[in-house]
């Protein structure tokens, strides 16, 4: 049974009949959202960085949100094997002690946990990450504007149910509401796509700034804290990059190098808000020079019932930490077919095993 599906745009199916595909190729990798489903793309992420990319010289653009931006900046560390498996392994094991009475941790507990875990993951070794030879690494966040500029218990569900009805119209009108902000490490090689989709502020991404700017990436709005006036960027709140940029549908045209997208699933939803909405999910021409990788339907029904992780298992195994710790490392090991399947069609690109995005 195969693991792995390899999509491709117009463009980037072009090229792979015409030419196959090297590591030289590449020029763009994001990192979705997604929280735990992200956890299947270690051993690709891997194999990539630790492998594959190096045998390479070119500039690398790294776009992530959320888990993605976690993942993409343990990628340019010295040692990105060892970092992912770190962050893997870390991952996994987090644990929020809960109180008597609680049913779920306070946000303010998530937030302040997960800022030491950043601390201890980065700390002291910023300068590999924002000085990285060839990878620029560009760590998305979504800035409250309005009501939203500050988070508070009345405040923040009004402004996040208007943003909600904006966004049900039209995803433009969201940017009433929040705007895209990108922290670019080197920001002096420029962005690899276009941002005239949706409104964007580019800020340098410093060592000032970075540990406040990974944590507001993946800070989902009422499970952690907005975190506020990020240095250098607009002032105000900042949440989870993939509320405005879900799954990094963003306009790659403008870069000469294909995309090359690790992801748990074929559709490249724009923000979190369009989940509900599938006649967004479809494919653009922003997606023209993209190659996705992601599992197929009957390799994800083989895992712990039947599904990546999410973060649904954080209920479901509440009171079992080994449950989830077990049917988490169940899903990664199983992982690692996705891995050896790219591995495989990269030593014999046959181009009947690559697909048109659907």
């Amino acid at each position: 049974m195969k693991a792995l599906r390899i999509l491709a745009g117009p463009g980037a199916l072009a090229h792979i009949r015409r030419q196959g595909l090297v590591a030289g190729d590449i020029g763009v990798i994001p990192g979705a959202a997604g929280g735990p489903k992200g956890l299947i793309l270690g051993p690709i992420d891997r194999f990539l960085f630790g492998e594959w990319l190096p045998a390479s010289g070119q500039e690398v653009h790294l776009v992530g949100a959320s888990i993605g931006a976690w993942r993409l900046a343990s990628a340019c560390l010295d040692t990105p094997v060892a970092a992912l498996h770190r962050l893997e392994h870390d991952y996994i094991h987090q644990h929020y002690q809960l109180l008597p009475g609680q049913k779920r941790p306070s946000a303010e507990q998530v937030s302040s946990e997960f800022g030491q875990s950043l601390k201890a993951f980065y700390g002291g070794r910023l300068c590999e990450v924002l000085t990285h030879p060839r990878y620029r690494l560009h760590v998305l966040t979504s800035a409250g504007r309005h009501v939203l500029r500050r988070e508070g218990p009345i405040r923040t569900p009004l402004g996040y149910a208007g943003a909600y009805l904006s966004n049900a119209v039209s995803r433009r009108l969201l940017g009433h509401w929040l705007h895209r902000v990108v922290f670019s490490a080197q920001p002096q090689a420029g962005l690899p796509f276009d941002v005239s989709d949706f409104p964007t502020r580019h800020v340098a991404l410093t060592e000032a700034n970075f540990m406040p700017a990974v944590q507001a990436s993946c800070s989902i709005p009422f499970l952690l804290q907005a975190v506020h006036d990020i240095p250098l960027a607009p002032p105000g709140a900042h949440w989870d990059g993939g509320i405005t940029d879900y799954h990094l549908h963003l306009d790659y045209r403008a870069h000469s190098g294909l995309v090359l997208y690790p992801h748990f699933q074929p559709q490249i939803v724009p923000g979190w808000l369009d989940k509900a909405w599938k006649r967004r999910h479809g494919v653009t021409p922003f997606l023209d020079r993209m190659v996705v990788l992601c599992p197929t339907p009957e390799w994800v029904a083989t895992l712990p019932a039947g599904k990546l992780p999410d973060r649904t298992d954080f209920s479901t195994y509440a009171h079992d930490l080994a449950g989830r710790i077990r049917v988490w490392q169940t899903a990664t090991r199983a992982a690692q077919q996705l891995a050896d399947e790219w591995a495989q069609w990269l030593r014999d690109p046959g181009p009947d095993r690559v697909e048109a995005l659907p």
